[in-house]
Parts: C-alpha cells; sequence; structure tokens
C-alpha cells in the first residue's frame, strides 16, 4: 500500500495505490487528516487510478474524509473510479454525495 499526496492552489489530492483494506484506510486516514487539517484546501480528491481492491473500510474512508472537509466548507471529489470500485460506490450511496471527476481542471473559485 503506498498513498502519494501534493497540494497545488488549494486543491490537495490523494494517489492511492494497490488495496484499500483495514490496514491500508488506517494510514491513508492518519495521513489525510493531517494534512487536510495542515492545509484546510478548498477541494480535496481522491485518485484511485491505481486501486485493485477496496472492501467496506475504504467506503468509510471516503465518507469520514467527506465529512471533515465538508466541515469547513471544502469539497471532496474522486478521480479514475474504476468500474468495479464505481459499482461499490453505487451501492452504498456515496455517488450521491460525492462527485467523480474526469481530470484535475481547476474550476473558479468566486
Amino acid at each position: 500500500m503506498n498513498v502519494k499526496h501534493f497540494m497545488e492552489d488549494r486543491l490537495l489530492v490523494f494517489e492511492i495505490t494497490e488495496e484499500l483494506d483495514h490496514h491500508a484506510c488506517e494510514i491513508i486516514r492518519r495521513r489525510a487528516d493531517y494534512e487536510i487539517q495542515r492545509f484546510m484546501p478548498k477541494r480535496v480528491v481522491f485518485d484511485f487510478n491505481r486501486v485493485v481492491f477496496m472492501d467496506s473500510a475504504g467506503i468509510g474512508l471516503v465518507i469520514g474524509r467527506y465529512k471533515t472537509v465538508n466541515g469547513f466548507g471544502g469539497k471532496l471529489e474522486m478521480m479514475n473510479v474504476k468500474d468495479n470500485l464505481r459499482r461499490v460506490f453505487e451501492m452504498s450511496g456515496i455517488l450521491k454525495m460525492i462527485p467523480v471527476i474526469d481530470s484535475l481542471e481547476k474550476e473558479k473559485i468566486s
């Protein structure tokens, strides 16, 4: 499991690789919470491009970060969500709350 992140112009991106099981989610959760509190970004994006497996802990990870970011007026988004992960997100109802984006295009902040 590996997670990389970068911050650019109030955009915080987490690139997650491999599997999102209970153990991996604990590590990502700690790092994500730290970086979110540190930067207080306007947008947080989880990039699932290299994720090959996700269980219910991954759903909890996403929902928890959504609540944190939403709590200070930020926006959480997901990208590169493959079909197998999309089905899990659809069944959990996450896609009704969190949008899936195609790219990291900058949006206007008014």
